[in-house]
C-alpha cells in the first residue's frame, strides 16, 4: 500500500494553518500570541508556494517567494518583539486591548 500525497493534501494543511492563525490573531489579546498567529498565516502561504512549485504549477518562483516570506517574517518578528518589549517597559502590559496610548 502506497500513500500518495497530492497537492490537495498540502492545500488542506495550509488552509488549516491559515484558519488557526486567523483564529489566533482575532481571539488573543496577548501581543506575542498575535505574533504567533501571524507567523502561522505566513507559514501557510509558504506551504502553498512550495506545494505549487513541487507539483509544477510554479517554477522556481515559488521557492524564491517562500524564502522572501521567511526573511520578511524574521524581520517582522524582530521589529514586533522590540515594540512589545518597549510597550511592556512603558505600560507593564502586552495586551493589545490595553495599549491605547502612544504617549504615556
Amino acid at each position: 500500500m502506497t500513500l500518495h500525497v497530492g497537492l490537495y493534501h498540502f492545500l488542506i494543511v495550509s488552509a488549516m494553518l491559515f484558519a488557526l492563525g486567523i483564529y489566533g490573531v482575532i481571539t488573543r489579546k496577548n501581543a506575542i500570541m498575535v505574533l504567533m498567529g501571524i507567523e502561522l498565516i505566513l507559514n501557510s502561504a509558504n506551504i502553498n508556494f512550495i506545494a505549487f512549485t513541487r507539483f509544477g504549477l510554479m517554477n522556481l518562483t515559488g521557492q524564491v517567494v517562500a524564502i522572501f516570506v521567511i526573511i520578511l517574517a524574521a524581520a517582522e518578528a524582530a521589529i514586533l518583539l522590540a515594540i512589545v518589549l518597549n510597550v511592556f517597559q512603558q505600560l507593564n502590559t502586552v495586551n493589545v486591548d490595553e495599549v491605547d496610548k502612544l504617549k504615556n
